[in-house]
């Protein structure tokens, strides 16, 4: 009688799969009672998942939006440690081969825009993985000076072993501007004039341990080292740490220890300034089936002497029979403002100011969920008190620069958001950020939007098409005029959308259009930005 050797491995199968995952790594499997003859070869293969294609976009042109979140330095000290995966013991490490790891972007358009982009992900191996990226944007408008250059270098690596994880990072970054918010029929500068160039390098390394499943200790130090300089003799030289520690007492219960600080030096033509703060952070987390929350009680030092008490209390309760979270909180932070920071925000910022640190605090509610499989939604109201908050205002003379002046304010938001989904066919979404700054130490929050509304649709007509479009409006910006009268600006309409198209798998079209309204908004008193611009290229993958 002949045996089909499929149907041996079939009934065969199951019992050696289930011991196999029974048995400690590094130990024999043994069948007792049982004998196993073997008719034939068979040697499984595990089809490799492909990879998502990467596909990097820059933000909008002239569209940066600024943030009331003054999360520096990072102090939610809790995370997530995941579990090994399942897998066969005579299986090593898998990694999807990705038929094309590496891509070069470029093209051009209107405004003289010049466009480049390019990824490396192809330096990797059973036990290491390399990413490096180089983004290059240069635009010029029509006013005079108008125009902005901005160039980035990122990469990164982690090596993997048994029990812990290394990664390492260096980012370079050269961004060039143009002071043109003046007069032109008053003042009359040359480009060297009125050229700021901020030249950045920053080093990390970190080490993390949450794969050691042996131990019930758990850590991630890090560490980071930064330059960041200017034109008129200004530069800033940072060193960081940060340092959390957990023990895990039980599966429901986490105890918790953050260490970290900034040193930081700014200098100014020739004063130089210490920015620093140090912060510890007990802490515990409690999870459960529907209850999960932490309570972490920061102490810190900061600038001059400064001490502060920077609580970050969370309790998230999942409510039964629906799929719904509801959320409440407290969280206290603190930004030491440097020169990087303040530029980054604004970079027509005068290159001397007065460094002083703030202190923030949100208490909010939060309500978040889904209907099904496709939408998700949430809505979260705040109340916020910041002490020493920076806002921008244009200098006295030409105007054409912007000085810090730091408020205490108050302010009442409300935020909301929804996203409807299907998996790889289309996406859209929308969300509203709206705030009432009902009081403030100056006669206006400069500068800060009390409104914020965005949405977006992503779409997939077919296999090798991609399209994506965005619009917003940020309104409620109050700045001072020429005058020295307050006003309000207009309010900020932007649409823009992008397509790409493969022509063939190794090379796609592109196109990419933001302001299609030709709005001439100004994000900062007396910047007028670009209007419509459009650009394209071609994207080659090897």
């Amino acid at each position: 009688m002949k045996v089909n050797p499929l149907l041996i491995l079939a009934l065969v199968a199951p019992s050696f799969t289930a011991v196999a995952q029974r048995r400690a790594p590094g130990t024999d499997t043994v069948l007792k009672g049982s004998t196993i003859e073997v008719l034939q070869s068979y040697k499984p293969k595990v089809k490799q998942s492909r990879k998502p294609e990467w596909k990097p976009q820059l933000p909008p042109v002239d569209t940066s939006l600024p943030s009331l979140t003054f999360d520096v330095p990072q102090q939610t000290l809790y995370y997530t440690y995941h579990s090994q995966p399942l897998r066969p013991l005579a299986l090593g490490k898998t990694i999807a081969d990705t038929t094309f790891p590496n891509y070069v972007k470029a093209g051009g358009g209107n405004v003289s825009t010049a466009y480049l982009d390019a990824g490396i992900g192809s330096l990797r191996g059973d036990n290491y993985e390399t990413a490096i990226h180089l983004h290059h944007l240069s635009q010029k408008g029509k006013l005079k000076n108008q125009q902005s250059s901005l160039s980035g270098l990122e990469a990164e690596g982690t090596l993997y072993n048994e029990k812990n994880d290394v990664h390492a990072a260096v980012v370079g970054a050269r961004n060039r501007y143009h002071y043109y918010g003046y007069n032109n029929t008053l003042y009359n500068y040359e480009k060297d004039d009125v050229r700021q160039t901020y030249t950045s390098i920053k080093l990390a390394a970190d080490l993390n341990n949450n794969k050691d499943t042996s131990t019930r200790f758990y850590y991630h130090p890090g560490i980071s080292g930064s330059y960041y300089g200017a034109r008129y003799n200004t530069s800033e030289i940072s060193l960081g740490l940060n340092a959390p520690i957990a023990y895990r007492i039980n599966k429901n219960l986490d105890l918790y220890m953050g260490i970290s600080g900034m040193l930081t030096s700014y200098k100014a033509d020739t004063i130089t300034t210490a920015n620093n703060y140090i912060m510890g952070a007990p802490g515990v987390q409690v999870n459960t089936k529907r209850f999960k929350g932490h309570a972490l009680a920061g102490f810190a030092l900061g600038k001059d002497g400064s001490t502060y008490f920077l609580p970050d209390l969370v309790a998230t309760y999942s409510i039964p029979d629906f799929d719904m979270k509801a959320t409440l909180g407290w969280n206290a932070t603190l930004r030491q403002n440097t020169y990087e920071q303040q530029t980054t925000e604004n970079p027509f910022m005068l290159s001397n100011y007065q460094v002083i640190q703030t202190r923030k605090d949100e208490i909010y509610a939060l309500l978040e969920g889904n209907v099904g499989n496709r939408i998700s939604w949430s809505g979260k109201a705040s109340w916020w008190n910041c002490f020493d908050m920076p806002t921008f205002l244009n200098d006295t003379g030409d105007q054409k620069e912007f000085y810090v002046l730091y408020q205490n304010v108050k302010a009442l938001s409300f935020q909301f958001g929804a996203r409807y989904q299907m998996a790889g066919k289309w996406s859209v979404g929308a969300n509203a950020d709206l705030y009432n700054f009902y009081y403030s130490t100056d006669q206006h929050v400069w500068h800060e939007p009390s409104t914020r509304i965005k949405a977006d649709v992503t779409v997939s007509p077919t296999a090798k098409l991609n399209l994506s479009a965005y619009a917003y409006l940020l309104g409620g910006i109050n700045a001072r005029d020429t005058a020295f009268n307050a006003v309000k600006l207009k309010t900020i309409a932007d649409v823009g959308l992008n397509a790409e198209y493969a022509i063939i798998p190794r090379l796609s079209a592109f196109i990419q259009a933001n302001n299609l309204l030709n709005s001439k908004y100004q994000r900062w008193q007396g910047y007028e930005v670009y209007g419509f611009n459009i650009y394209g290229g071609l994207r080659l993958k090897f």
